[in-house]
């Protein structure tokens, strides 16, 4: 047990930290457990995105499980993280917090927090392709912005860049 931040309780709380890897079939709508590990950084000096790392190394190398895409919480939206699952020729999506520097411009103005960004109808429609604070100067990804109910909205990127559907991310 250790003090650490709750998603779901938003404050930090005792308890053990669990990092998990699921795999979910869209035909059967079943999901399975494929790894977990217990984020004890005291003992293993591992962060919790080595974890994650290592667990789809394991499940594309070891248990060479065919996928396509990786969902992931927004803590583990890291540059590292992603380029693995980009070298790997898979697709991610995940949700950005709206603190995260972002660029929309092409280089023509600094980066802003997704909260200051500007969309217009077709963007909210099909997203916006944006490039993040801190990754290679090249790689873009496509942002998107999706009301998940009257109260919450969430900011989606993904290295697909032709999707093109709000809707379906």
């Amino acid at each position: 047990m250790r003090r650490q931040y709750s998603g779901n309780e938003h404050q930090v709380i005792r308890g053990i930290g669990v990092v998990n890897c699921i795999y979910f079939n869209p035909q059967t709508e079943q999901f399975w457990i494929l790894d977990y590990r217990i984020y004890d950084p005291d003992s293993d000096k591992k962060t919790k995105i080595d974890h994650v790392e290592e667990m789809i190394l394991n499940v594309v190398n070891e248990n060479k499980l065919p996928f396509q895409t990786v969902l992931m919480d927004s803590w583990y939206a890291t540059p590292r993280l992603m380029a693995l699952i980009d070298n790997m020729r898979k697709i991610y999506y995940c949700p950005l917090k709206i603190n995260r520097l972002v660029d929309d411009t092409g280089g023509v103005e600094k980066y802003k927090s997704i909260a200051k960004l500007t969309w217009d109808e077709s963007e909210i429609t099909s997203g916006k392709i944006i490039k993040i604070r801190g990754f290679p100067r090249d790689k873009k990804v496509k942002l998107f912005w999706a009301t998940i109910s009257a109260n919450r909205t969430e900011y989606i990127v993904t290295n697909d860049l032709s999707q093109s559907s709000t809707d379906d991310v």
